[in-house]
């Protein structure tokens, strides 16, 4: 089971509008548009990518993690391993 599992649309809806970011900013290279105006624009798609990567992690936390702790043994301390490597992989980029 995925942790997102009831977040399902939100995520997809989500990515459709980083995705509809994404070919709006290849549409201003192509029209050169001045280069301020760009990087303005990544830096709003970078945050929309960063808050869909913190709402999948809070949704994994919630789930999938805590499902883990819950049943005890190596998993739970594998989960929580795996959700800090995430966490770190996200505070790096």
């Amino acid at each position: 089971m995925t942790g997102y599992k009831n977040d399902k649309d939100d995520v997809l809806r989500r990515l459709r509008r980083i995705e509809g970011q994404v070919r709006g900013l290849e549409r201003m290279v192509e029209e050169d548009t001045y280069c301020i105006d760009i990087l303005t624009q990544v830096s709003a798609t970078t945050a929309a990518l960063q808050s869909c990567a913190l709402a999948l992690l809070d949704d994994h936390l919630s789930c999938c993690v805590s499902d883990a702790i819950a049943e005890g043994g190596d998993e739970a301390q594998k989960k929580v391993a795996e959700a800090s490597r995430a966490i770190a992989r996200l505070v790096r980029s």
